[in-house]
Order: structure tokens, then C-alpha cells, then sequence
């Protein structure tokens, strides 16, 4: 697994849990998936992604 698919899966859980997280435990958990989207939606334009450096 290379360090692409590596960011993406980890993206991938940060989202997945954060959404559990706002149903289960509080609603404010879906601001850190808003923050996971937009650094996702910065790197398909800029090419840097805080994670992978």
C-alpha cells in the first residue's frame, strides 16, 4: 500500500467515525468532518495534504 492510498484510507476512517460519533455521542463531531473535507478538497487542487508530509 502505498502512501496515496494509505492518506485515503485513513480520510476514509476519520469521516466514518466522526459521522458515528455525531449520531451517538454529539452533534459537534461533524465539524471535524467538515475539517477532514475541506483538506481533502485543498489537496485535489494544491497537491499538498498535511498528512502525507
Amino acid at each position: 500500500m502505498n502512501i496515496d492510498r494509505l492518506v485515503f484510507a485513513i480520510a476514509g476512517v476519520f469521516i466514518v467515525s466522526s459521522v458515528l460519533l455525531s449520531i451517538y455521542h454529539n452533534q459537534n463531531w461533524l465539524w471535524f468532518t467538515g475539517f477532514v473535507g475541506a483538506n481533502l478538497f485543498q489537496t485535489a487542487f494544491t497537491g499538498f495534504c498535511p498528512l502525507a508530509k
